[in-house]
């Protein structure tokens, strides 16, 4: 489980390369108002490698389980003023303290094979990396259905949802934990 284990950042480089510039595309989310004032659904990544993982917003509900990676991505589903619902990539539902997030994007490949990261955000273009599977990447940006990540000293380009946290839309269904 990705709670109990430690990720690795594993990127295999090919070859050397940046990749096109564009505009930052700001997170799309649905229009209603939150004690934050940020959109939900949107996401943010662990700030520490030990969070604690609860039932409800509260440090009174029971602990479900610690998160154990710093910097994994979370979506945010729904929030109190100091409490945050987070869906987690293997599509566990918790509530953690907002002190413990972080607003910076964060990408990880839950995939069982390495992602391409390309040179350039077309198909077809070699490729400047490799994300290897559980690796975590930092998202740069998204533009026309391609988003810049970076991991290492490697960055490159994949398809929106290519890799866990580059789709914008839901990634958890609202019951549950």
């Amino acid at each position: 489980m990705l709670k109990n284990a430690a990720l690795g950042l594993a990127v295999a480089l090919m070859l050397a390369g940046q990749a096109g510039a564009g505009p930052k595309t700001p997170d799309k989310g649905a229009e209603r108002q939150t004690p934050s004032g940020m959109p939900v659904p949107r996401y943010v990544s662990l700030k520490f490698d030990k969070v604690n993982a609860r039932a409800g917003p509260g440090d009174d509900h029971k602990l479900l389980f610690v998160y154990r990676v710093r910097g994994l991505p979370l979506q945010v589903i729904a929030e109190t003023s100091e409490w945050r619902r987070v869906c987690d990539p293997e599509g566990t539902l918790a509530w953690v303290h907002k002190r413990t997030t972080d607003g910076r994007r964060t990408t990880i490949n839950m995939s069982a094979r390495p992602v391409e990261l390309l040179k350039r955000p077309k198909e077809g273009f070699k490729a400047s990396a490799y994300l290897n599977p559980k690796a975590l990447a930092t998202l740069d940006r998204c533009d026309k259905g391609w988003c810049k990540v970076k991991a290492d000293h490697a960055s490159g380009w994949v398809r929106e949802g290519a890799l866990w946290g580059t789709t914008d839309g839901p990634q958890c269904r609202q019951g549950g934990s």
